[in-house]
């Protein structure tokens, strides 16, 4: 009864993960077209998603617009990026026999990615600070890294597990190599 349980669960939340990979890869695919009609179309970009206008920051400061979407688009490709490791990870798991190299290593990466993803957005956030110091508005931009010590406070306690769980496939291969 409880291994049935727990199959049910994995694969909804293997759904779930699908489902936020889906979200996320939409999300950066619609920040890279919005990036490039700001560029070429800025008077489309009122009419795209999530109204992502920075045309006016591109005419006065072209630093501050790249630096901007480049932290926009960097952040936005590695969400979708991790959450594509956490669906590969679901899909090769072996419930069974869980510690395993591969999800070991799936899980460091889960874990960089998730650090990564909160020092970048961290670092975005502190750049916009600045940049509406200078008078930019930037007041929609916090959507994309709100959640930066979220991830920073993921990061590390992922990091943790996967040592854990490299841990765990060194003991595994060890009672395997004297049974």
């Amino acid at each position: 009864m409880m291994s049935t349980t727990n199959n049910f669960v994995f694969k909804g939340l293997h759904i779930v993960a699908w489902l936020i990979f889906v979200g996320l890869s939409i999300e950066a695919g619609g920040v890279i077209v919005n990036f490039f009609f700001s560029l070429f179309k800025p008077e489309f970009v009122q009419n795209l998603y999530q109204k992502l206008d920075l045309s006016e920051m591109y005419r006065d400061n072209r630093f501050a617009f790249f630096g901007t979407y480049s932290f926009i688009l960097i952040i936005s490709i590695l969400k979708a990026g991790l959450f594509y490791l956490v669906v590969m990870l679901m899909h090769k798991m072996d419930l069974s026999k869980p510690f395993d190299a591969y999800v070991a290593r799936q899980i460091s990466k889960i874990g960089y990615f998730t650090l990564s993803i909160g020092l970048l957005s961290y670092s975005a956030r502190a750049f916009v600070g600045n940049l509406n110091r200078h008078g930019f508005i930037t007041d929609n931009l916090n959507q994309f890294w709100a959640d930066s010590q979220a991830f920073i406070l993921m990061g590390a306690v992922i990091y943790i597990i996967a040592t854990i769980f490299k841990k765990g496939v060194a003991i595994q291969d060890e009672n395997d190599l004297t049974v």
